[in-house]
């Protein structure tokens, strides 16, 4: 196969890494992994602990020219989670930034301290004589979140970061004059897949924050970065930042591109980011096991609440309950999404059952996200099936276009929308509410009839809780199953 990194077969001195005030060019950042590559080479599975720093991307990058698969780790799991995922995927070594300090759990493996120097670099490199991975050998076994049970790992495999990335480079004109800036986490496929090695895939570079903060996606955006990668949250901050900082804005109209990902991004942040800034923040819809499946495309209408179209090589379709697929697509009808094609995950490690059942007989992926779609192929997701489709009085009706009409309510900071129980209407709607104004929070009668005048009036929340805050993952995705009333 073709190396995932072509600019690192004959690497020069522009940028390539970014953090901080700690960089590397392709150069140094070919020694180093090559150096660390050379360690890995035929270990199998490496367990890489994924702080947001250069040596967790020169371990990742090691580790896939080794012929390797990374194990990332995230730093904040409990033991027991992690003691889980080792058992599960048995790695060989671990790799980590020097003087990190690893929990007891991890004790057992053998460390590998990164250095990024790429001192005693031998330039194996892949395709050279030791190394010659095929497109189905796994490049990441990647953690679910472990909502219904322990934690599955994702087999990635080589392909599909390949056919993902240059997917993506196609639907955003991705070259490798782009630089692209981020705050997301690295052990996660947003993060580390599009956020590390898109970049690198295309030759360009990255330059993390560390931690995001509008401060940072100002002055990197003002100093050439040309892109923005972020989730729901970040933007939220800076909808809110806008208003007081006209040069936050000014800085984020330089972006050719802002990208927003992994939860859907309220139309009311979508609409105040534009108008300050003059750009409007593109969605992609993805997951762990298919990687990326659709995009508003940078050549494309910009469509805020829509997560796009399929991208190049994706097949998508939506089915009713039991499997039949929709006969025609009207904007309105409620579906389960089912992809397939080249980005989709190999099986869940030592979990055939689970595999088996994730996969229609025909080969297409249950992602259980609902969406309905309108005629042109844009995509609009609704929710989780598990936790965002409500039925109630015989109607289907998807949690998230009720939580974006709530946030258009002066008096709504913040929303989430699940069903609960009742004897009449099979399922009623419940409205989780951050005020805006805890000592004057609005009423349920106020928000049904703004809900009701905005969509249809069996859409309407039947009850309202009004809580201080909405419980969240690293990623910013609210955690509905933690939603009961002693939020109250």
């Amino acid at each position: 196969m073709s190396t995932l990194f072509p600019a690192l077969t004959n690497p020069g001195e522009q940028p390539a890494l970014r953090f901080g005030d700690r960089s590397l060019t392709y150069a140094e950042l070919g020694a180093a992994a090559d150096a660390l590559a050379a360690r890995c080479a035929g270990t199998g599975r490496v367990a890489v602990w994924a702080t947001p720093s250069l040596e967790t991307a020169v371990a990742v990058i090691a580790v896939l020219r080794a012929g390797a698969a990374a194990v990332p780790l995230n730093p904040k799991s409990g033991e027991k989670e992690l003691g889980h995922i080792l058992a599960d995927s048995t790695p060989t070594l671990i790799l980590a930034a020097p003087g990190d300090e690893l929990p007891s759990v991890l004790g057992h493996l053998e460390r590998v301290d990164v250095d990024v120097r790429g001192v005693g670099a031998k330039g194996i490199g892949v395709g050279g004589p030791d190394v010659s991975p095929d497109d189905e050998d796994p490049a990441l076994v990647v953690y679910t979140s472990g909502t219904t049970g322990p934690p599955k790992g994702a087999v990635i495999p080589r392909r599909a970061i390949a056919a993902t990335l240059d997917a993506l480079a196609d639907a955003w004109q991705w070259t490798g004059d782009d630089v692209l800036v981020h705050g997301l986490p690295l052990f996660h496929v947003h993060g580390l897949v599009l956020g590390i090695l898109g970049p690198l895939r295309r030759g360009g570079s990255v330059r993390h924050l560390g931690r995001f903060s509008t401060e940072g996606v100002a002055r990197e955006l003002n100093d050439g970065a040309t892109m923005m990668f972020g989730v729901p949250t970040m933007y939220h901050r800076i909808a809110e930042t806008l208003p007081d900082d006209p040069g936050l804005a000014k800085s984020l109209g330089r972006a050719r591109l802002l990208v927003s990902g992994s939860a859907a991004l309220p139309v009311h942040d979508h609409e105040r980011i534009t108008s300050a800034t003059g750009r409007r923040v593109i969605e992609r819809y993805g997951m762990t096991e298919t990687l990326m499946n659709t995009s508003v495309r940078a050549d494309g209408e910009p469509r805020a609440g829509t997560v796009g179209v399929p991208l190049p090589g994706v097949e998508l379709r939506l089915v009713e309950e039991d499997g039949t697929p929709l006969p025609a697509y009207d904007g309105e009808s409620v579906g389960e999404i089912q992809v397939r094609g080249p980005n989709l995950f190999t099986e869940y490690l030592n979990r055939p059952d689970a595999t088996a059942a994730a996969f229609t007989a025909d080969g297409w992926f249950r992602t259980g996200d609902m969406a309905v779609r309108d005629p042109d192929g844009y995509v609009r997701i609704v929710g989780r099936k598990a936790t965002d489709l409500i039925k109630s009085g015989g109607y289907k009706i998807g949690a998230g276009e009720i939580e974006n009409a709530l946030l258009e309510h002066p008096g709504v900071r913040e929303a989430a929308v699940t069903g609960e129980p009742d004897p009449d209407l099979g399922e009623r709607v419940v409205a989780w509410i951050v005020p805006s104004d805890p000592q004057s929070p609005p009423e349920l009668a106020e928000l049904a009839d703004h809900v009701a005048g905005r969509l249809a009036p069996h859409k309407r929340p039947r009850v309202v809780h009004h809580i201080t805050a909405l419980p969240r993952n690293d990623m910013g995705k609210i955690l509905k199953r933690s939603l009961t009333t002693t939020h109250d």
